[in-house]
């Protein structure tokens, strides 16, 4: 695609937004990112990324009308929303408002300006307890926690403007998320950090006592709950070619996103502790509720349908690249 195709990136200052963009402007394409900074990193799209940015809200629907008013916008490739599972049970309101009426705001707004091209960021969250291992998008949807619901509410949104504006959209739901820039530019900075790999790293770095490993009887090998990681740089590579399907005519449609294969929590730890050479101490807690205790993917449909080689599935390679971007 020539520069002259121009992107609308929401959330695109965050963990995987931010990857999306640098994935996006190698690919030829024109950005611009929209960010309310509440955990965005100005630093990174501006002087990383050199990506115009405008710092505001999905939600605010007279700024959006601005942008595709002076912008010449051809598509939207939507990050922005809150993830943090456990916040999304105790305070369920903050979730519907940002993840559902936030993008409901920016898809009326897409209409009213005639764009019919949108890239969603949706959830493994979705399915629930797994009914069969690995899942395929036909796995029936049912969430267990309030941000799972409300990334399926905007699916089912997506599927109805589907049929009533011919609006076109591929939701990707992605499974874990891990890693950094192999490059070493950008990487994962929440706060609060919940993630397992970055705990892990934080841990070798004496930033925190131990890593905690919560339960270690579940019927998996080794007791701990097996994940499938991704790395960031694969998922951020997988919007573009969902992005350029839905350009050439493509019908809307989900896709998995994950390696299809998993990893317990001890061999994510052992993995990390060959890559650091450093003691990590470990901490048995108790299981937490609703973790269920396997969660891996079939990425097939996207890998037949938009062509998708993930370049970094080796587990070795995913906690390399977030240990370089941590230990810089």
């Amino acid at each position: 695609m020539n520069s002259k195709t121009k992107i609308l990136v929401t959330g695109g200052a965050g963990y995987i937004g931010c990857h999306g963009v640098l994935a996006l402007q190698n690919a030829g394409y024109e950005v611009l990112v929209l960010d309310n900074l509440v955990y965005g990193h100005r630093k990174i799209v501006e002087e990383v990324l050199k990506a115009e940015l405008i710092v505001g809200d999905t939600s605010d629907r007279h700024l959006l009308d601005q942008i595709f008013t002076v912008h010449n916008i051809n598509a939207v490739m939507h990050f922005a929303a809150y993830a943090y599972v456990g916040e999304s049970v105790t305070n369920p309101a903050k979730y519907y408002r940002n993840n559902v009426v936030g993008t409901l705001t920016l898809l009326e707004a897409m209409l009213e300006a005639n764009i019919k091209h949108f890239v969603f960021s949706s959830t493994c969250a979705t399915y629930g307890e797994p009914q069969q291992i690995p899942i395929p998008e036909s796995h029936p949807q049912s969430p267990i926690n309030p941000y799972g619901m409300s990334k399926l509410m905007v699916e089912q949104i997506l599927a109805d403007f589907n049929s009533a504006y011919d609006f076109k959209s591929v939701a990707f739901r992605y499974f874990n998320a891990a890693g950094a820039d192999p490059e070493g530019r950008m990487g994962e900075d929440h706060n609060p950090e919940t993630h397992l790999i970055p705990l892990i790293l934080e841990t070798a770095l004496g930033q925190r006592d131990h890593i905690s490993v919560f339960g270690s009887d579940y019927s998996t090998p080794d007791g701990t709950c097996i994940r499938d990681y991704i790395h960031v740089t694969d998922l951020a590579d997988a919007h573009v070619l969902g992005l350029e399907y839905l350009l050439k005519g493509g019908a809307s449609t989900a896709f998995n996103l994950g390696n299809g294969n998993g990893y317990s929590v001890k061999e994510v730890i052992e993995t990390a502790k060959k890559i650091t050479q450093k003691p990590i101490k470990v901490v048995i807690s108790d299981r937490r509720a609703g973790d269920p205790p396997m969660l891996v993917g079939s990425s097939d449909r996207a890998r037949e349908i938009l062509g998708w080689q993930p370049q970094y599935a080796d587990l070795s390679q995913i906690v390399q690249h977030a240990w370089n971007w941590s230990n810089k």
